[in-house]
């Protein structure tokens, strides 16, 4: 084959691992055999060498950048996914005889609530699970502790196509999931303890979940951690080997970022293809949008058609078309078009098109 890629790259609406650049992909293609002058893969190199400490400073840098970081945030590169942190998070910061909140949107809250009872006292603030979860709570709804020790939050819902429009109001810190979200949008940082992300969203392939700690949160943690689980073992240095080739496509995936403009130009590319996919879903009564219109997420859009049968078709036609990854999650159904960072807005484009023509056709 020559090195040619033997057929069209399809456009992926694949919730997780997610779709990533295309200009990224080339350029990992390009280096995988022989990085840099080292005279080898940078999977075969030493986690302790320049040419990765220099890697990993890249990336560390980009998020500065990009989020505005101050010195007061400690930048950790993890394994374990977003479901450790959900018992890595309370275990640390959940003191004896205290209590935490939680607000429950959808099915990975709801397993970050049950890790943290494993721990302590974890506390239901607010749960939109009796109207299947189609909607975010308002800060109204919310029943705060005002002694929690944190508030967490899971700031988008892939099962469910929520997406929290702000931070929740809180007096105590906020601890947020932002695994399917991160880096789409500006935030307010000042609000946060601790924000941790999955990789495979938005800014890199799955193996490394990016950690993101206050150091005055930091110094709140209980005491006598085991050493693995202890923020502040991966605070102090690099203690064990990181996820080097995750970690190394991250660090692209952020200079990616950084050449569109920054956050304020990919939430600016993020509303706009949302903005085309929900006014077609809204265009008809052939499709339905699950989520309540105040709630809908930016980054996964789920809809119903007609009739269950009517969707099994369209997600086998859209395939056919170069449209791939469009069936709704297994426990709900329906169709999920995930259009995270990386998806461009031609397939959105082409999505819309062929939603146009199955509905002539099938409608």
């Amino acid at each position: 084959m020559n090195g040619v890629l033997s057929c069209t790259r399809a456009h992926n609406f694949s919730a997780g691992p997610g779709t990533l650049p295309q200009s990224v992909l080339d350029e990992v293609r390009r280096e995988l055999p022989l990085y840099g002058s080292v005279g080898s893969s940078i999977m075969e190199i030493s986690h302790r060498s320049p040419e990765y400490t220099a890697i990993e400073a890249s990336a560390r840098s980009r998020l500065h950048t990009l989020l505005g970081l101050g010195d007061e945030w400690h930048i950790l590169f993890l394994q374990g996914g977003a479901s450790m942190q959900f018992y890595q998070v309370p275990l640390n910061f959940l003191p004896n005889g205290g209590a935490v909140d939680y607000i429950v949107t959808g099915t990975w809250a709801k397993k970050a609530l049950k890790e943290a009872a494993r721990v302590g006292v974890a506390r239901v603030a607010a749960s939109s699970e009796k109207d299947a979860f189609a909607h975010i709570p308002t800060d109204g709804e919310l029943e705060l502790d005002p002694d929690a020790a944190y508030l967490h939050f899971t700031s988008n819902n892939t099962v469910y196509g929520t997406q929290f429009r702000k931070e929740p109001e809180s007096r105590t810190p906020l601890v947020c999931d932002a695994s399917s979200d991160f880096l789409s949008r500006s935030i307010d940082l000042e609000r946060y303890g601790l924000i941790y992300a999955g990789a495979q969203k938005n800014i890199g392939p799955a193996g490394v979940t990016i950690v993101l700690v206050r150091d005055e949160f930091l110094r709140r943690r209980n005491l006598e951690l085991p050493t693995m689980l202890d923020y502040g073992t991966h605070a102090a240095k690099c203690f064990n080997t990181p996820p080097v080739f995750a970690i190394y496509v991250v660090e692209k995936v952020l200079g990616w970022l950084v050449d569109l403009g920054g956050i304020e130009a990919v939430e600016k590319r993020n509303l706009d293809k949302a903005k085309h996919l929900y006014t077609r879903i809204d265009s008809s009564d052939f499709y339905r949008g699950t989520a309540r219109e105040a709630s809908r997420s930016l980054m996964n859009v789920t809809f119903r058609l007609p009739e269950k049968d009517l969707e099994e078709r369209f997600v086998a036609a859209a395939k056919s078309q170069g449209l791939v990854a469009l069936k709704g999650h297994r426990s709900v159904g329906g169709i999920r078009a995930s259009i995270y960072n990386a998806c461009p807005p031609e397939a959105v484009t082409a999505l819309v098109d062929f939603m146009d023509d199955f509905e002539r056709t099938c409608g």
